[in-house]
Formats: C-alpha cells, structure tokens, sequence
C-alpha cells in the first residue's frame, strides 16, 4: 500500500507516494510524480526526451521503479527505506559540463550585519571567498 515518499530530484523536494518493499521503491502516479510524462518518443519532461528500450521494466503496476528510473537516466541515486526518503542526483555528464565552465553556482549568503549578497551580484569581477568549517 503507497505511503508517503520524498524524493529529492538535483535539490527539488518531491512529496509523493511510494511502496517500499525490501530496498525496492515503486512511487504511485508513475513518472508524473517526478515532472516526467510518457510520449510515444520515450520518457520526456518540456523538451527533453529519453528513449526507453524496455517500458516493462520501469513500469511496477500503475507505478515507476525508482531505481530503474535513475538508471535509465544515467543519475546516481540515494534511498533511505527506513526513513522513506531518496535522493536522485544530477547525471555526472551535467555535473562534469558544468565544472567545465569554470562558472561557480550562483548562491546567497548574509554578511556579518544580516545583508544578503549573491555570487551572481558581482559577476565579472574577482570575488574572494573565505569558508570556514570547524570540523
């Protein structure tokens, strides 16, 4: 029976529904539950669409077999069945063009007075970065 499931799709959270039985996650509602929708060219989400060799063994009854899913698209995947959570990461191909770049992720952070400021706000210019952990 589907029970509430997170997934974590590249840092979007995804509440849904999913039967877990061993360390097998089938989420309810098929791929739609993560954005993706069948077409006769594959899996797609907007314009993107991936081939789908053997339909039979994504598809588990009216659901989707998560594992299976991250295969096929080629991204790592992290569950946890105890806490009914998983992480699905982005394709190391994404990952590898984005190191490639040389660009960093844009992110926000405040300052010592409470001011936010974006990576994004001084693009173009040399930003010095000073991170600190106390482990």
């Amino acid at each position: 029976m589907p029970e509430p499931f997170t997934v974590i799709d590249s840092g979007t959270i995804i509440e849904t529904e999913a039967s877990v039985a061993a360390d097998r996650v089938v989420l309810s509602g098929g791929p739609g539950a993560l954005g993706w929708e069948w077409k006769d060219e594959g899996l797609c989400r907007g314009e993107v669409c991936v081939p789908v060799r053997d339909p039979e063994a994504l598809r588990a009854g009216d659901g989707i077999d998560l594992e299976e899913f991250a295969r096929l698209l080629g991204r790592p995947l992290a569950i946890d069945t105890d806490e009914r959570v998983a992480a699905l990461a982005d394709a190391p191909t994404d990952r590898a063009a984005e190191l490639a770049s040389l660009e960093a992720p844009d992110f926000t952070l405040p300052d010592l007075d409470g001011n936010l400021h974006s990576l994004s706000d001084h693009r173009g210019k040399k930003v010095l970065l000073i991170a600190y952990a106390s482990w």
